[in-house]
C-alpha cells in the first residue's frame, strides 16, 4: 500500500496546525481509498515525522511518500525531513520512501497571489501607478531560500503591472519589513500592498497584523493594505497535488545547484534540532554529480545568519 505523509513545518500557534490539517482533510476527498494520507510536523506539533513514518507503516504501508508543505526549500526540507527519512530506511529496510519537492517556484503560487491582492479591492491588471507591492517572506538563514524570494517578487512583477514589488522578511536576514517599506517609498509609492507569502496563519502572521496600526502612524502619507496569505485556497491544493504525482512517477527534481548544506551541512543545522545520525544530505533522490565546480568561496554569505538577532517584528517600531 501507498501513503502519502505530509510534512507541515508546526506552529507553537494551534490555529495554525489545525488549518494544516483541515486543509489536508479537505484534499484528501480528491484521493482514492486505497491512498494511505497521513500529516505529520517538523516542530511544535505532534506527530513527528518519525511518528508519522511509523504510523504509516503500522497501517501497512510498503511504500511512503513524503511531500513537505513548505514554500521554499531550505534547512528543514534539505537536513531535517531527508535526516528522518534516512533513519526511517534503516528501521523499516523493506519499505520504499519518496522526497517530495516542497512548493517551490510553482505557477500557480502566482494565481494565489494575483487573487489575494484582488481581494482587498486592487487591480493588478491596471493597478494605480503609486502602489507598490511588498512581498513578505518568513525570513531564513538559506541564501538559497531567501533568493528564492527575490526570484518570486520577480516574476510576479512579470505577471502583473505593478511597477514597484519589492521583497522582504518578516526576521532573521534583511531586508526587514520597515526597510522594503522604505524602499518602495524610496521608489515613489504612496500605497504600499503587504502581501504575506506565507502558507497559513501562525505566530508570525498574527505579529503582522498587529504591526499594522504602527506601521501606519508610522508612515502617516502613505497608504498601507495588508493582504491574506495562502490559507484555504483552491489552488494550493493543485500545486500539492502535483508534488505527490510528480513523487509518485518518481520525477522528483531538486535544486541542489545552489545548495550550501552539500558543502558543509553540520555547520548550518540549526542548533535546536539536533539529530543522532549522519546527515548525508540524501535528497531521496540520486543526484551523482561532482562538487569540484562548486569549490568558490561559500562562506560569504551565512555570516548573516549568525549577526543578525532575530528582531521581531514588534521591537521595530
Amino acid at each position: 500500500m501507498k501513503a502519502i505523509l505530509f510534512v507541515g513545518h508546526g506552529s507553537r500557534d494551534q490555529e495554525g496546525n489545525q488549518q494544516v490539517r483541515e486543509f489536508l482533510g479537505e484534499m484528501r476527498k480528491n484521493w482514492d481509498d486505497s491512498l494511505l494520507v497521513e500529516t505529520c510536523f517538523l516542530e511544535f506539533e505532534r506527530p513527528t515525522v518519525k511518528q508519522g513514518i511509523d504510523l504509516c507503516v503500522e497501517k501497512g504501508a510498503d511504500h511512503i511518500v513524503v511531500v513537505p508543505i513548505m514554500l521554499l526549500q531550505a534547512g528543514h526540507s534539505k537536513i531535517h525531513i531527508p535526516a528522518a527519512i534516512d533513519e526511517a530506511k534503516k528501521q523499516y529496510p523493506l519499505v520504499q520512501f519518496t522526497y517530495g519537492r516542497p512548493i517551490g517556484v510553482h505557477e500557480e503560487t502566482f494565481e494565489i497571489l494575483k487573487t489575494r491582492v484582488s481581494e482587498i479591492g486592487e487591480n493588478w491588471e491596471a493597478p494605480e501607478d503609486e502602489t507598490a507591492i511588498l512581498l513578505l517572506g518568513r525570513g531564513g538563514s538559506d541564501p538559497d531560500a531567501n533568493s528564492d524570494l527575490y526570484k518570486i517578487a520577480r516574476l510576479l512583477w512579470e505577471k502583473t503591472n505593478f511597477k514597484i514589488v519589492e521583497p522582504a522578511f518578516m526576521g532573521v536576514t534583511n531586508p526587514l519589513v520597515n526597510e522594503g517599506i522604505e524602499r518602495c517609498i524610496k521608489l515613489g509609492a504612496k500605497k504600499v500592498v503587504i502581501l504575506p507569502y506565507f502558507l497559513f496563519t501562525g505566530i508570525l502572521i498574527k505579529r503582522l497584523e498587529d504591526m499594522m496600526v504602527p506601521i501606519q502612524n508610522q508612515y502617516s502619507a502613505i497608504e498601507f493594505k495588508l493582504a491574506d496569505y495562502f490559507g484555504y485556497h483552491p489552488k494550493l491544493q493543485t500545486i500539492l497535488m502535483d508534488r505527490v504525482e510528480e513523487a509518485l512517477r518518481d520525477e522528483v527534481k531538486m535544486n541542489c545547484d545552489t545548495c550550501q548544506y552539500r558543502l558543509n551541512v553540520m555547520e548550518h543545522i540549526d542548533h535546536h534540532h539536533h539529530h543522532d545520525h549522519d546527515h548525508d544530505h540524501h535528497h531521496g533522490h540520486d543526484h551523482d554529480h561532482h562538487h569540484h565546480h562548486h569549490n568558490h568561496n561559500h562562506v560569504h554569505d551565512h555570516h548573516h545568519a549568525h549577526d543578525h538577532t532575530v528582531q521581531k517584528a514588534g521591537d521595530r517600531g
